[in-house]
């Protein structure tokens, strides 16, 4: 008699209230807690409504950023080259992109094989 595995979903097991994944909540608490700085200077201008709307604001905007993916499409070139990655990725790689000044480096295979080489003669002494 043979055995059969049984599927299973486990994309809900590791959700926190059906609707959080893990990176989900933090990126929510994190807009959260960006928001609640704008809460507190309006809550002390008599403009408590507006600081939570704020808030709520910048929670939803976390959680786009740890949930959603940037969506395959074919007409914009930014979407063709990071369709269906996850945003806070792309956002990653871009801020490292910036922060080494726009600079792409780039090895080329003879390159490392000479380094390669080269360091192997001193290890070789």
């Amino acid at each position: 008699m043979k055995t059969y595995e049984i599927p299973r979903n486990y994309k809900g097991e590791s959700r926190i209230l059906y609707v959080f994944s893990t990176k989900a909540l933090i990126y929510t608490i994190v807009g959260m807690g960006a928001g609640l700085i704008f809460y507190l200077i309006l809550n002390a201008l008599g403009m408590q409504f507006v600081g939570i709307l704020i808030d709520v604001i910048f929670g939803a905007i976390g959680f786009c950023i740890g949930t959603f993916k940037i969506p395959d499409n074919k007409k914009f070139e930014f979407a063709r080259k990071t369709g269906g990655e996850n945003i806070d990725d792309v956002a990653k790689r871009w801020i490292n992109f910036k922060r080494k000044k726009n600079r792409v480096y780039i090895w080329k295979e003879e390159d490392m094989n000479h380094e390669w080489e080269s360091n192997k003669q001193l290890f070789d002494n």
